[in-house]
């Protein structure tokens, strides 16, 4: 008997946690709403903010791509470069396995790397 009462009482902790999750939100929005300042929204509400200067041409202007490929390709490759970390650690537990799947994972970065290379990415205009 007393099995099944702790059994309830862990489905009441979470029932709990559960009314507790869905209740506190909804009870912070509709505190908000109340406290909120209520005004009629205006028109130089919506336009650009550029630092206190009104806005001289569209926001809508385009920009080389380059840029965008270059910090992703730094993205990448500082990220991949994370997962050599683990394997150094545990280098001499793993064996010669690993050394292999490291050396095979480096070789892939180095292709990726060349073949940005030949392409153009990583020059800076």
């Amino acid at each position: 008997m007393e099995l099944l009462n702790v059994y309830q009482n862990n489905y009441l902790i979470v029932f709990v946690f559960l009314c507790l999750g869905v209740l506190l939100p909804v009870v912070a929005l509709f505190a908000a709403k109340l406290l909120r300042p209520k005004y009629k929204a205006i028109d130089s509400k919506y336009t650009t903010y550029e630092s206190g200067i009104e806005p001289f041409h569209d926001a809508r202007i385009q920009f080389n791509v380059r840029y965008y490929v270059f910090a992703l390709m730094f993205v990448i490759f500082d990220v991949e470069t994370v997962f050599l970390y683990p394997w150094a650690i545990a280098y001499e537990k793993l064996g010669i396995f690993a050394l292999i799947e490291m050396l095979i994972f480096v070789v892939m970065l180095l292709i990726g790397l060349i073949y940005a290379w030949k392409k153009g990415v990583l020059k800076w205009i």
